[in-house]
């Protein structure tokens, strides 16, 4: 089950520092993977991205789904908010989990 968890647009001025002159939009999603309970009996969450780049006569969307992140809803939640504050994309997401695991938070 995959439900929405929020969702943010990429500052003008960021996009222009990049050499990207039309919108994007990143949208976080929390996964339960209720069908992939560990032997502890515990349920699996995951994470999807959602990238929309608003392209003048075309919309490109990509999306990326991690599909094991942890076992507590909580430390999901704590990982979904900062990937929405720090406007975590596609490709660095497995890089910012592996940073935040070694840090914990």
């Amino acid at each position: 089950m995959k439900t929405f968890f929020g969702g943010t647009f990429i500052e003008k001025e960021e996009l222009e520092e990049a050499g990207i002159d039309h919108p994007i939009k990143l949208e976080y999603y929390k996964q339960i993977n209720e069908d992939d309970i560990n032997i502890d009996g515990k349920t699996k969450y995951g994470i999807s991205i959602v990238k929309t780049e608003y392209i003048p006569g075309d919309l490109k969307v990509e999306t990326k789904d991690i599909k094991y992140v942890t076992n507590d809803e909580i430390e999901e939640d704590r990982i979904l908010n900062i990937f929405k504050d720090k406007k975590v994309t596609l490709i660095n997401s497995e890089e910012v989990i592996s940073d935040l695991f070694k840090s914990k938070f």
